[in-house]
């Protein structure tokens, strides 16, 4: 039985299909179990009082060092000294505590590090802010006070149908200022006090789930973009603002969004010290899908490149006050859409429009998920990486919204010089030959009505076509 050190611990593989253990010779009965999997936890095994074996698990060895385990283990390892049963107490006490009890029990386990969510990976802060949320503006004032021995899927559909219809909407501070309820909240609510429960049957606290087999109601799914025409009159709105003294942040945070099809905080609290060579791509730390290297077609790049270079600034966007990121895109975005005369848009609008446009220019499904960052579904799509075709991807979609918006990341010097192959593939103008002339600077000048271009000046402008 070898002493455990950091070295050990962090050199422990999974050897077999089955769980292995390895214990440590200074704290007798406190060990390591590696799952086929790769997870790799702190327990103690001791004797209790009727002679039987028990085991508790202490912690996440990515989240409790060494030290503490063996802290830890010391603790419970002296109460099973003086005739308790550390395993079975926890056990019992939860299993007598309220709904709300559980759902502290959550949150605490699951901000420690000591239960895995998606890809067995500790459940992210974001995902735990919103899972608090749920849990505290939904489940505890509605269900609270229930004990969960006795919770029944009766009283997890009439928490569901209440959440619905809006018992729980109040007012309240921060960013929404109300809280509305409706049958997507309350799917969502579910959701959360259904993976509560789960992992509360994995670790032998409760017996049953009586979130299972809940009919949860249909909902919308958001599936609104914008047509060609909406995003036009987005750019001339844009324009209009920014010389009345919009914030300058404000918009451009809303169209680099629009160029890339990010999701809201992967472009707001996107760091200088994350983009690539000429802001070409971006090396993300942790997105919802986890680590990932997203491209940004150029026009984006040339978008966000001046605010990067030679500014000593955390952000590609930061706040107007203070050392944090931008948090302002959702006003301005809605200060855009009532100037430019556009109902029902969000900053998830923007997304789905990127996307959109990607399709109609004729790539895959495939493709695009690589360009959004969605998670891999399968074996084929591991191996998408950022290769040539999906920057020139990223560039024509981007160069097409572009054009639309009548951006000035498209009218500047890089134009000149681009070949027409490239500007016919972003405007849909059919197939080019290799062998056209390269459109000049003035003609594409010459080109804008509108905050587009008309593609039949660029066709007219080909050199040798009159």
């Amino acid at each position: 039985m070898p002493k455990l050190t950091k070295r050990v611990v962090d050199g422990l593989k999974p050897r077999t299909a089955a769980e292995a253990f390895i214990w440590d010779s200074e704290v007798k009965g406190l060990g390591i179990r590696i799952k086929p999997s790769g997870t790799r936890s702190y327990l103690i095994q001791y004797r209790n009082q009727a002679r039987r074996t028990r085991r508790m698990v202490l912690g996440n060895c990515g989240v409790l060092s060494l030290e503490e385990a063996r802290g830890l283990a010391r603790e419970k390892l002296v109460e099973v000294i003086k005739g308790e049963d550390p395993s079975a107490a926890r056990k019992t006490l939860l299993r007598s505590r309220t709904v709300t009890d559980l759902c502290l029990w959550y949150l605490a386990e699951a901000e420690s590090g000591r239960l895995l969510g998606r890809k067995r990976r500790p459940i992210k802060a974001s995902s735990l802010k919103m899972d608090r949320s749920s849990i505290e503006r939904h489940v505890i004032p509605l269900a609270g006070q229930y004990l969960v021995q006795g919770l029944t899927r009766q009283d997890i559909e009439k928490l569901m149908s209440d959440i619905a219809i809006g018992k729980t909407a109040k007012s309240r501070e921060g960013r929404g200022g109300v809280t509305t309820g409706g049958r997507g909240v309350a799917v969502r609510t579910i959701t959360v006090l259904h993976a509560i429960f789960e992992h509360a049957i994995r670790l032998g606290l409760v017996q049953a789930n009586p979130c299972r087999g809940i009919r949860k109601p249909a909902y919308l799914v958001r599936d609104r973009r914008l047509s060609e025409r909406e995003i036009i009159q987005l750019g001339r709105a844009m324009a209009e603002l920014e010389r009345e003294g919009e914030s300058p942040t404000g918009i451009l945070a809303v169209k680099f969004l629009l160029l890339t099809g990010f999701r809201r905080n992967e472009a707001l609290q996107l760091q200088t010290s994350w983009l690539g060579k000429n802001s070409s791509h971006v090396a993300f730390p942790d997105t919802k899908t986890g680590r990932q290297v997203r491209i940004i077609g150029k026009a984006a790049a040339d978008l966000i490149r001046p605010r990067c270079r030679g500014r000593d600034t955390t952000y590609v966007f930061p706040a107007d006050i203070g050392e944090g990121h931008f948090v302002g895109a959702p006003r301005v975005l809605g200060r855009i859409a009532k100037r430019a005369g556009i109902a029902k848009l969000s900053l998830h609008t923007l997304r789905h429009t990127f996307a959109s446009m990607a399709v109609e220019l004729g790539f895959s499904e495939l493709t695009i998920a690589g360009l959004l960052g969605h998670s891999a579904r399968g074996v084929t799509q591991r191996y998408v990486h950022l290769d040539e075709a999906l920057i020139v991807v990223a560039d024509r979609v981007s160069l097409r919204i572009s054009l639309l918006l009548g951006g000035s990341s498209v009218r500047q010097k890089g134009l000149q010089g681009v070949p027409l192959m490239d500007w016919a593939g972003a405007l849909d103008l059919g197939p080019v030959d290799k062998g056209d002339s390269q459109i000049s600077f003035a003609v594409i000048q010459s080109g804008f009505f509108g905050g587009h271009i008309d593609p039949g000046i660029i066709e007219r402008q080909r050199v040798g076509v009159s």
